[in-house]
């Protein structure tokens, strides 16, 4: 209960919404109750003055409803009782659906905000589906058990404490009645929040994989129908979709089994209420009338206690989840003395790295250097750990031993950002966002057209962008479909050169464009030569050519390092893949 409290109310504006709602709610309550004394007084069968209540119920009566005219004042007391209770009921619920907005709102900022700061590891640990689930599913789940939270634990003690007040007021004698059904109630209400608790966490857990296999269908939908898995998937699909429908029919089970129970508890009590009072304690009909709505009142809100406290129990599970994520520290943290680094002027220092993903080693006391300038690229066959080195440049994942260091300084001692901010990284495979080419390529940069322009060129991109229907503000469809594997992987690199970096690195950037496209590319990569620090990653030989160094690395140890003449010579693997390279280039 803390957690879900915690995770509601930590942006302390929300603490209003909540006053407002708990004031609202209360106003509400007194209205019921205005509007059962209403009633008694218009059935008006009280002659005797034998009770509080009913000296109580003729002294309103001669005050406001005496002399002529009195059923205009009777019919404009029950308007104006209806109508001061339509106002609280429309502010109680609009007051507690804005709590609710502004609460989902908040967590899903919060949760969003913090798994950005998270490293890469955790991304490699948690699916898509698992992450998106607790955004959007596990967030909207917390608002709607707070609005549960407010009516239970603010709303409903109110109402019982006020009502059985009243009730205790006009017989203290009826009164106990109320209590022989407590017991049952509280009972059933233990039971089956213990189930719906543990029910929903199964659930969750089940939607993860539910939306996880959804998300593979839609990625990987060519996969599948070139295969002809449909079927396949399909009973993938059906299977968690068919425990969904389990999981939920039991819950609902559990959420509508005490109504049945609640429903006999107030019935036998009215029975016994309508009994006891007219028969053994000779009340009138009209103090019967009011008791008896006095009695809805405070068996209503414990009949929704049940249900509501199914609502706040999926929300504790809901925050539980949410916590699970919030409560990650990022791996990779600035330090407090940490410096900016405003520019790159000397050299990118690999000394004695060494790099495991889990128990693996990837690098294994790996050394190098890249001059200011220069352009280095790194070679090797698959799994070879060349990709590993270019995530570890702008520190995406923390070395375990040795260091990196950049103009002199191990890039721990630098923030993360102004270290990224020297770099543009073009990956092997592009990711490119739901909107225009023009936001694409500046992406999130306050660039001219004509820096944009420019930067399409460079990397061969405009010549097929101003032939679309909207030229630079046509529309990426999700994940780039609508676009050529070559088309997309050219607007990435037309972004990595509108950042303007200092330093660029190219992980088999060209492994998608067709050979014409290609030798364009090297061409413009060759032109940058000089002017940016360039680290390459290639599996076609022939786009480094040019290179000032090339690494050649196997199993994540440096086997070779020099021009490709040297290496040519020198290296007998790097020979190996040289003339297999060149030999598929002639076929």
């Amino acid at each position: 209960m803390y957690l879900l409290l915690k995770t509601s109310f930590k942006n302390r504006k929300n603490l209003i919404y909540l006053a407002l709602s708990f004031v609202t709610l209360l106003g509400l309550t007194v209205a019921n109750q205005l509007e059962m004394l209403t009633i008694g007084i218009v059935a008006n069968a009280i002659d005797y003055t034998s009770t509080p209540v009913g000296s109580y119920l003729i002294k309103i009566k001669e005050k406001f409803l005496h002399g002529e005219n009195q059923f205009l004042k009777i019919v404009t007391a029950l308007m104006c009782v209806a109508i001061i209770k339509g106002i609280f009921l429309f502010f109680s619920r609009y007051v507690s659906r804005i709590l609710c907005i502004k609460i989902s709102r908040d967590l899903r900022q919060q949760y969003f905000n913090h798994i950005q700061q998270l490293s890469m590891n955790f991304f490699q640990k948690y699916n898509i589906g698992s992450l998106s689930t607790r955004l959007v599913n596990d967030s909207s789940q917390i608002a709607i058990s707070i609005n549960s939270w407010i009516t239970n634990y603010l709303h409903t003690p109110f109402i019982v404490i006020t009502t059985l007040s009243m009730c205790f007021y006009i017989s203290w004698q009826l009164s106990f009645v109320i209590f022989l059904g407590v017991p049952l109630i509280i009972c059933s209400i233990k039971v089956i929040t213990k189930k719906v608790r543990k029910v929903t966490r199964i659930i969750q857990k089940n939607q993860e994989d539910f939306a996880s296999v959804l998300i593979d269908f839609l990625a990987g939908i060519q996969t599948v129908k070139i295969f002809s898995m449909e079927k396949f998937i399909f009973g993938k699909y059906s299977e968690h979709n068919d425990k969904m429908e389990k999981l939920e029919s039991k819950v609902s089970r559990y959420d509508l089994l005490t109504r049945p129970i609640l429903h006999f508890v107030t019935t036998f009590s009215l029975v016994l209420i309508l009994f006891v009072g007219l028969y053994i304690l000779k009340m009138q009909l009209a103090e019967l009338i009011v008791f008896c709505g006095l009695l809805h009142l405070f068996y209503e809100p414990i009949r929704k206690f049940a249900e509501e406290n199914a609502n706040v129990q999926k929300g504790v599970v809901a925050a539980e989840r949410l916590f699970e994520i919030l409560n990650i520290e990022p791996e990779i943290v600035d330090n407090i003395s940490a410096l900016p680094i405003l520019s790159f002027n000397n050299s990118i220092v690999f000394n004695k790295v060494w790099f495991k993903y889990e128990s693996k080693w990837i690098l294994k006391d790996f050394t190098f250097t890249v001059n200011r300038g220069e352009t280095v690229a790194i070679v090797g066959s698959t799994g070879s750990g060349k990709s590993t080195i270019l995530q570890l440049i702008p520190r995406l994942y923390e070395v375990n031993e040795g260091s990196i260091i950049i103009d002199g300084r191990p890039i721990c001692e630098y923030t993360q950002k102004s270290l990224r901010n020297l770099i543009s990284y073009v990956p092997q495979k592009p990711f490119l966002f739901n909107d225009t080419i023009k936001s694409n390529i500046a992406y999130g940069q306050n660039l001219s057209d004509d820096a944009i322009y420019k930067a399409a060129q460079k990397a061969y991109a405009h010549e097929f962008i101003k032939d679309l229907p909207e030229g630079y503000e046509s529309k990426i469809a999700e994940m780039g479909k609508n676009l050529s594997g070559g088309q997309q992987q050219r607007i990435a690199i037309a972004r990595a050169l509108a950042k303007n970096a200092s330093i660029i690195i190219l992980d088999e950037a060209t492994s998608s464009l067709d050979t014409i496209s290609e030798i364009k590319i090297k061409d413009s990569i060759e032109n940058l030569h000089g002017e940016v620090t360039q680290i390459i990653v290639a599996h076609r030989l022939t786009t480094i050519e040019s290179a000032d160094k090339i690494i050649f690395i196997e199993n994540g140890v440096k086997i070779c390092e020099g021009t490709i003449n040297q290496l040519i010579e020198s290296c007998y693997q790097f020979r190996e893949m040289w003339e297999a390279s060149t030999l598929s280039q002639l076929h």
